[in-house]
């Protein structure tokens, strides 16, 4: 399913499982993992101390050589790796498309600098504007394992989400994992300040059942059996508390946001579930 995986890598803690996911997902799937590092040059800051770039790239091969025998020497896996100047988040979509990356793999968070992995700079620029799936890791190295036997998959009737649903379906069909779809019922008063009388509560949860019963016909058509569950609330908030409470190994999450008000990629549900959510996302083009 992904056979080439570029991971952004910058050896913080974040980054560092990132890579140990792709590596687990790899050894147990095969494949090959490309190791990105890039090294942002600033004209201003390089101009006062010039030798500064030269430094930080020999760093950043150091950091590709240990990153590569790690992983050589934990799991048996060889490594090509890429040492790039530029900005982080061009740098790891140019290579994605010239090496046609299935799958770019993110740290949440980096580290300080010029080469941090932080939402709202190179991972979300990343999510908006990658061409291929994005998976973004947050959990310790000590828990990466590439497998996932409880998918949690927000849906809300959209083109997104039944790419982000049939994604999921091939997923589980590998580890044999077991999919809940969710959909949310917004609370339009919060939004436009109506009255919601029972007429309009009955029409909610009657769209509701027509929605959910979409996605379990979706994963009928792809021979998977699925859990469906309507929750009523902020749609971020609730994909949060529903994966903590399936202990989720993964949420699968569109490209576009959620039905409703929150429809931008970034800045609302799908951020909020990113930072907050203790498993990994998926975030699927």
């Amino acid at each position: 399913m992904y056979e080439t995986i570029l991971v952004g890598f910058d050896e913080s803690d974040s980054s560092k499982a990132a890579l140990s996911e792709a590596a687990h997902w790899i050894k147990r799937h095969g494949g090959k993992i490309i190791l990105v590092h890039a090294v942002y040059f600033d004209e201003e800051e390089f101009g006062i101390a010039p030798d500064q770039l030269d430094r930080r790239l020999k760093v950043g091969e150091k950091i590709c050589v240990q990153a590569k025998e790690s992983l050589a020497t934990g799991l048996g896996i060889e490594v090509n790796s890429l040492l790039c100047e530029g900005d982080p988040p061009e740098v790891i979509q140019d290579v994605a498309k010239g090496k046609k990356a299935d799958l770019i793999v993110l740290g949440t968070y980096g580290r300080k600098g010029l080469k941090r992995l932080l939402m709202g700079s190179v991972t979300s620029q990343v999510i908006v504007n990658s061409p291929t799936d994005v998976l973004v890791v947050k959990k310790p190295c000590t828990e990466c394992s590439g497998t996932y036997r409880s998918i949690l998959v927000p849906f809300d009737g959209s083109v997104s989400s039944e790419r982000a649903l049939a994604r999921a379906c091939h997923l589980s069909k590998i580890d044999n994992g077991e999919i809940t779809a969710l959909y949310v019922i917004p609370r339009y008063e919060e939004m436009v300040e109506f009255f919601r009388t029972t007429s309009i509560q009955k029409s909610l949860h009657l769209e509701a059942q027509k929605i959910i019963h979409k996605a379990k016909e979706l994963a009928s058509g792809e021979n998977v059996s699925i859990k469906t569950l309507i929750d009523e609330g902020n749609a971020g908030e609730k994909i949060i508390e529903t994966a903590g409470l399936n202990s989720s190994d993964l949420v699968v999450m569109g490209a576009s946001g959620w039905r409703g008000v929150n429809r931008a990629i970034m800045g609302s549900s799908t951020e909020r579930v990113i930072i907050h959510a203790t498993c990994p996302v998926l975030v699927v083009r």
